[in-house]
């Protein structure tokens, strides 16, 4: 039985996409620590990265040949500052060259030494192969990016999925249902059964200053895209709009950091309307953010990283005002428990299930948290997230010129959206009258994946991406 962390499912990177940008970034540095074990690294005298499938239809608007310049260059997504991206990537065009691992200089074209294949390794869409020739003789290793930042091997063959994490958690989750069966046997709500497992592999103090961390990176993700103005980068020209929704919105409250906003926004009168907006607000500030090269966190990927926030932001400051840490907490620990039952049925990748396995997932995962905040029941917990799930099977990743922009920012917005309601349904519904398990509407969510077109699956060959000129952005 595989063990997901809560932590693998909320990483800490930079945007805009886990499985177009995280991941291969974090195959770089694998494939550095590969060499290192092999003694070969001081031995490299040049390198080069074949990518495949959908890494190579969209890997240019997704920003993975920064990112895999980024990571042979030594950087970590985790902690470099995002404002010298730019700097970075610029140095290494106009020298041809990089720091390997920030300890040696190599010569690097990134025009010629980056090759976008067309076809598709048979593995999974996001096929990366990493080349080295040492002392004369060429070595290669190959990685794909299953989404989500995760990033594995091929070491079985003719196997659908593959994992890589492996641990020994007392209370096992595959399904839902085997969540609920230890919420009964045990008398806890989800947060504590999730807590139990993260307690077996390290120290709570442990826990909470990481989910302090993650949260952190979240309102600084939604404070930020509430305060950049202009236009996103890449060529669609599409306009921030968290900015102008936010200023329409706050009016003449006065704060001077993330803190002191969250409360300023306590203060206000919100209506239906404002709701609607606030939440559409924070979660299009996060992902314009990503879209940017920013740093979120990936909820369950970078391209549906605003849900999760937003919906928490929604419950700190208009449903109660007296949340505190815990809540945060506990959120937090449902979401990522909701989110890895969904990466073990089915996928997190929209390369592999389009975007019903970004935003679907991010959606019922902030759901079944919200369920919980609000006093709901294990059994109400696992059916808020079916509900949001089942309302976006067949969701297609089409994005307009392989940038996670258009429709990808606005599906946040609709994701959070969804979810607050899918939550309040769980809570007004009986659990003996749940007609859809989750564990079901997560094997329907794998089979429409499966059935779906390669063109659907964020290769922007389907759907918008094809339907909208360029020209007409």
């Amino acid at each position: 039985m595989e063990c997901i962390s809560v932590f693998d499912m909320l990483k800490i990177g930079i945007g805009p996409s886990s499985s177009h940008t995280l991941g291969p970034w974090r195959a770089a540095e694998r494939w550095i620590q590969e060499l290192k074990h092999a003694n070969k690294f001081e031995k490299v005298e040049k390198i080069a990265v074949d990518l495949y499938g959908s890494l190579s239809l969209t890997g240019k608007g997704h920003a993975t040949d920064y990112a895999i310049m980024l990571g042979l260059n030594g950087a970590n997504p985790e902690t470099i500052p995002t404002e010298q991206i730019s700097e970075i990537i610029k140095n290494i065009e106009n020298t041809n060259t990089l720091s390997f691992n920030n300890e040696k200089t190599l010569g690097f074209i990134p025009k010629t030494d980056i090759i976008f294949n067309k076809r598709f390794l048979p593995f999974h869409a996001n096929g990366l192969k990493f080349s080295a020739i040492c002392n004369g003789k060429k070595t290669t290793s190959t990685f794909y990016s299953i989404g989500g930042g995760f990033v594995v091997k091929e070491e079985r063959k003719n196997s659908k999925r593959n994992f890589e994490i492996k641990c020994s958690f007392p209370y096992p989750i595959d399904k839902g249902s085997e969540l609920l069966q230890f919420c009964n046997t045990l008398n806890k709500p989800i947060s504590e059964v999730v807590l139990e497992n993260e307690k077996s592999i390290r120290e709570e103090t442990d826990i909470d200053l990481e989910l302090k961390r993650i949260w952190n990176t979240m309102l600084d993700s939604m404070y930020t895209g509430c305060h950049t103005e202009g236009n996103l980068p890449g060529g669609l020209n599409v306009r921030r709009r968290a900015f102008d929704i936010h200023q329409n919105l706050k009016g003449s409250i006065e704060y001077n950091n993330p803190i002191e906003w969250i409360y300023a926004i306590r203060d206000t009168e919100v209506k239906f309307r404002q709701i609607l907006k606030w939440v559409s607000c924070f979660a299009l500030a996060v992902n314009e953010v990503n879209a940017s090269l920013g740093r979120v966190v990936t909820a369950p990927t970078n391209g549906s990283a605003g849900v999760i926030p937003s919906v928490l932001m929604y419950y700190l400051v208009i449903e109660n005002h007296d949340g505190d840490f815990e809540d945060i907490k506990r959120f937090l620990l449902v979401a990522g428990e909701i989110g890895s039952i969904f990466k073990k049925g089915a996928t997190i990748s929209a390369a592999m299930g389009g975007c019903q396995a970004e935003i679907g997932v991010s959606s019922a995962m902030a759901a079944g948290a919200l369920c919980e905040l609000l006093g709901g029941t294990p059994e109400q917990v696992l059916m808020a997230a079916e509900i949001a799930m089942e309302h976006h099977l067949g969701l297609t990743c089409d994005p307009i010129g392989g940038l996670v922009q258009i429709p990808c920012i606005e599906r946040n917005a609709m994701g959070a959206i969804k979810a607050i309601n899918a939550a309040e349904l769980a809570l007004d519904t009986s659990p003996e009258n749940v007609k859809v398990p989750l564990d079901k509407v997560v094997n329907t969510m794998w089979e429409t994946a499966k059935d779906m077109h390669s063109k659907y699956k964020e290769t922007s060959e389907g759907g918008l991406a094809v339907g909208v000129y360029l020209s007409d952005c």
